[in-house]
């Protein structure tokens, strides 16, 4: 409302009825008039201070916002583990560089930020960076580089990195902003490159491995077939390094394993050598090698790893085995190469280790036969093809005092197979832990029949030991036959203490504590039978029978005897000898107070039935069998 009509409105209601104006009453309206629009401005300015202060609240929020977005970005960028930059697009100026970049070029970011990469590398390093950042600003094409060198600052030498690059524009679209990260990969592709190494080589020699081998035979099959051309393929084994490992422990082991490996490759030179697994490794000879010339190097190695190796202060002397097969005479397929190189090295151990045979084809017959034999042998058990055969023990003056129990396999078409043909197999196959249980409750069972109270002898392989439980096996079977535990002799050879001595050790004392007696068989052939004589108090002790067939014609042999059994009575061990065939060696071995004896003299292994008055079914003592 305007002010005059407001005035003519307060006139008429100050004018009375005779048309007077009463001045005091409109005096009145124009205050009261006046009051009322104050209180509308101030009202009014009221609502305009608190709108004022909302929007102050407001921006001072969005500030608070903005900059905490702003040093959350910060934080980000600054903690961030790889490299991050930014640069004026127009003369590469540093205007950004968290604390990852200052690790990475090795120098903190004062020195690097407002200044142009000539200011801060050396010369070509600057024109390298220049030439990029302006290929990215020309192009506005992202640059990536992956595992590339760069030579930058303290960190930067001999880094591997991964680099990103890329322009950000301003609103107009003109070049801004060049933005960029540096991922130092360096450890990450070592890694990688040390994985893909230990995929293709043995990590004890750093040989290549078997994987590695068989790819490289691949290939080299595969070059052969084109050029017509021929290789050869030598399978080597170590000799003698399980016993060297068992004896002095596998740190020991793994030293010599590494020399013998430095050895080989040292020789076979030009030629791709692999270690593909325990004793055993594989080389590649180079194309069209001549036989005299794959011959010499497989001799040369036998005389070189057949030399002793000083090991952390141990001598100890190893010898290599070489069987080889030549491409294509002796296959055409990796398989079949490898196949005969090793029947090949199979010939070799067999003649006595330390050999070197070419394949030949007769010997792929002879490992197919015993591959066979070893078919066969796990169907014998339950076909009840094997058999307990006796040989008796007896005193020098011929009494009779009990039995050695040995196992025979009487073939269905092979007939009997000699046992150091099927033993063997056995224990390789782990047969020998169910056969040896037969045999030995075959033999407990036969001897608690007998009427008179005669020592029963059974040998235990050392594969028995090392699996299953053995104890709990012959406490079982004794419990099973009734047969006294003090009636059972268990002959061991020191392979069952070589290994896990302490074991071993306790399992034989256990065996001990109930009344079990135990026997040292093939005494002085091993490493360390002395040693274990002062170790485990044995019983018996059995001289082997190649010091006995030898007694009349080697005075060495004579010698041997007589300070084993000058050993045995100062340690007061009775003393078997075995093998004895002929009256002048009981004679001797009687001389020399030898207590008991084996062999043809007394009796040969035979089915029980031959002895049943031995044993008190018709006679009760017989001097001779």
């Amino acid at each position: 409302m305007s002010m005059h009509r407001l005035l003519a409105r307060q006139i008429r209601q100050a004018t009375d009825e005779a048309g007077q104006v009463d001045l005091t009453r409109l005096g009145e309206l124009v205050s009261a008039a006046y009051e009322e629009s104050d209180r509308d401005r101030r009202r009014t300015d009221r609502a305009i201070k608190l709108m004022i202060e909302e929007l102050e609240q407001t921006h001072k929020r969005a500030e608070q916002d903005l900059l905490r977005a702003r040093e959350f970005l910060d934080s980000i960028i600054e903690n961030i583990p790889i490299a991050v930059f930014a640069k004026d697009a127009r003369d590469s100026r540093y205007i950004l560089l968290n604390r990852a970049g200052e690790e990475y070029y090795g120098m903190p970011r004062e020195e690097m930020l407002g200044k142009t990469p000539e200011q801060i590398f050396s010369r070509e390093v600057a024109r390298v960076v220049s030439e990029q950042d302006r290929r990215v600003v020309d192009s506005g094409t992202p640059m990536v580089l992956e595992g590339h060198s760069l030579e930058i600052g303290v960190k930067g030498h001999d880094r591997l990195v991964n680099s990103r690059k890329l322009l950000v524009r301003d609103g107009s679209g003109a070049p801004q902003y060049l933005v960029g990260v540096i991922e130092d990969v360096t450890e990450r592709i070592t890694n990688e490159a040390r994985i893909s190494h230990l995929a293709h080589h043995d990590a004890l020699t750093d040989l290549p491995n078997r994987s590695a081998f068989n790819a490289a035979l691949d290939e080299r099959l595969e070059r052969a077939q084109e050029g017509s051309t021929s290789f050869a393929v030598l399978s080597l084994d170590l000799d003698r390094f399980k016993e060297v490992n068992d004896v002095f422990g596998h740190p020991v082991g793994d030293m010599l394993m590494r020399a013998a490996a430095e050895r080989i490759a040292a020789e076979a030179d030009d030629a791709f050598v692999a270690r593909i697994g325990g004793d055993e490794f594989m080389i590649l000879m180079p194309e069209d090698a001549r036989r005299e010339d794959v011959l010499t190097l497989a001799e040369r190695l036998v005389e070189v790893i057949g030399k002793e190796l000083e090991i952390d202060d141990y001598l100890s002397q190893v010898g290599v085995s070489v069987g080889i097969a030549v491409y294509p005479d002796d296959g055409v397929d990796a398989a079949t190469l490898l196949a005969n190189a090793d029947s090949a090295l199979y010939r070799a151990k067999r003649e006595g280790r330390g050999r070197v045979c070419f394949f030949e084809s007769k010997m792929d017959q002879e490992l197919r036969d015993r591959r066979l034999l070893q078919h066969d042998l796990r169907q014998a058990l339950e076909q009840n093809q094997l058999l307990v055969y006796f040989q008796p023990q007896a005193r020098m003056d011929g009494e009779v005092i009990g039995f050695e129990a040995l196992l025979r396999w009487n073939h269905p078409t092979r007939g009997f197979v000699p046992p150091d043909q099927f033993i063997p197999l056995a224990e390789e196959t782990g047969l020998i832990i169910e056969i040896g249980e037969w045999v030995l409750r075959e033999a407990c069972r036969e001897a608690a029949s007998w009427p008179r109270p005669l020592q029963v002898a059974v040998n235990l392989s050392p594969v028995q030991f090392q699996a299953g439980d053995l104890e709990r096996a012959i406490h079982q079977i004794l419990l099973e036959t009734g047969l006294s535990p003090t009636r059972l002799e268990v002959e061991i050879t020191e392979g069952v203490l070589i290994g896990d001595f302490t074991r071993a050790l306790t399992l034989l004392r256990r065996l001990k504590a109930l009344g079990i007696r135990i026997a040292m068989d093939d005494f002085g052939t091993g490493y360390s039978s002395l040693s274990y004589l002062q170790s485990f108090p044995f019983d018996k002790i059995k001289i082997d029978r190649s010091f006995i067939s030898n007694l009349e014609a080697k005075p060495q042999s004579a010698e041997i005897v007589r300070a084993v059994l000058s050993l045995a009575h100062a340690l007061n061990i009775p003393v078997v000898a075995e093998g004895v065939e002929t009256e002048a060696q009981r004679a001797f071995l009687a001389h020399e107070a030898c207590e008991e004896m084996q062999g043809y003299l007394v009796g040969r292994p035979e089915l029980i039935e031959r002895y049943l008055d031995l044993v008190g079914v018709a006679v009760e003592r017989r001097l001779y069998a």
